[in-house]
């Protein structure tokens, strides 16, 4: 059985309230408001609200003054104003000023309410799709905006690093000099790199199907761990890994790989290059369907006010390394894929510390 459509009737004449809520009550959850305060009151406490009827003659205020009220503040109910003044100036005014759906006099006749509620329940339909979808549009257009910046400044800038090492070269006779600008070429080249990867997983993320199977923890750190303790030992930096797996785990690898990737890869990258004793530190915990993992640093760390601003597209935290903006981003569209959450503890000149959990499929 279908939920029946939530109605608001506002007039200030008890009759009429109690009148209307028992034609109808039976077919369409019904509430009512003696005044325009007590109605807002219920525009706040129920957003589900599809119709809202009112009378144009209230006390202090119009049904008119009232509609152009909440078609601001609460603009998906459908309008339709209820009044026995039929003049020409009421009803243009209700048009333009309340933007209204209907115009009903009084006396009103059931047949006629339940036919107003079934055309501005199709309305509230409608509009509410519409709704989301320009929501939907505003958010892939801002996001379009700050791709093109992105590409216009993340790939012109090594390319243009390269080409002034290039032109730079062909001045010069030494074989030592030659081989610093070749280290800023490789620099530049491995920047443009890894932004086009992250590029690749954002869009393979968007798009991607999940594929579910049995994950492995302990296999798939292996793989990263052949990777990232290169890295530690480069940059005489301690690297753990604990994994606690005695149960069946099932999900998709490839995002929790791109998850753990991104991760580690922000954890040898922003690690405070002052302090004598660095490590990153990974364990996994699979128990009752839900793996937990952590990744510790002692990193720079993050400040507080950027918290809740590093997982969004092009968000860069820290200045220390030049980071293409898609790593947190991709990781937190990975975990949406997944159901799963995220969680950050940092200190500045401390480290931190990022807890996921992601339950099995």
């Amino acid at each position: 059985m279908s939920e029946k459509i939530k109605i608001l009737y506002v007039d200030d004449e008890p009759d009429n309230l109690v009148g209307f809520k028992a034609s109808l009550r039976l077919d369409y959850q019904v509430l009512t408001a003696i005044n325009t305060q007590q109605a807002l009151s219920c525009l706040n406490n129920h957003q589900d609200i599809k119709v809202v009827f009112c009378d144009q003659r209230m006390p202090n205020v119009t049904g008119v003054e009232f509609f152009e009220e909440i078609r601001i503040s609460h603009p998906l109910p459908v309008r339709i104003l209820i009044t026995a003044y039929t003049d020409v100036e009421s009803i243009i005014n209700a048009i333009n000023k309340g933007n209204i759906f209907r115009y009903v006099k009084k006396p009103w006749l059931e047949s006629e309410i339940i036919a107003a509620i079934d055309e501005a329940n199709k309305f509230y339909i409608a509009n509410s799709m519409l709704f989301i979808k320009n929501e939907e549009l505003q958010r892939a257009y801002n996001e379009l905006n700050k791709f093109a910046y992105s590409v216009s400044h993340d790939i012109r800038a090594p390319l243009s690093g390269i080409l002034g090492a290039i032109n730079f070269a062909r001045e010069i006779d030494d074989v030592e000099e030659m081989k610093e600008m070749m280290y800023l070429m490789e620099k530049s080249l491995k920047k443009l790199d890894t932004y086009i990867i992250s590029m690749h997983d954002y869009y393979s993320l968007q798009r991607g199907e999940l594929k579910i199977a049995d994950v492995d923890f302990n296999k798939l750190m292996d793989e990263l761990k052949a990777i990232y303790t290169v890295l530690s030992k480069t940059n005489n930096v301690e690297f753990n890994v604990t994994i606690n797996q005695n149960e069946v785990f099932r999900s998709d690898e490839v995002p929790i790989r791109l998850i753990f990737n991104n991760l580690l890869s922000n954890a040898f990258k922003y690690l405070d290059k002052t302090r004598d004793n660095r490590s990153v530190d990974v364990t996994v915990e699979v128990q009752k369907g839900i793996a937990t993992l952590h990744v510790k640093d002692t990193g720079v760390g993050i400040l507080g006010s950027h918290i809740g601003e590093i997982f969004n597209l092009f968000y860069r935290a820290n200045s220390q390394e030049a980071g293409s903006g898609f790593g947190l981003y991709n990781v937190k569209s990975a975990l949406l894929k997944l159901n799963g959450q995220i969680e950050v503890n940092s200190v500045m000149h401390q480290g931190t510390t990022f807890k996921v959990t992601i339950p099995s499929i």
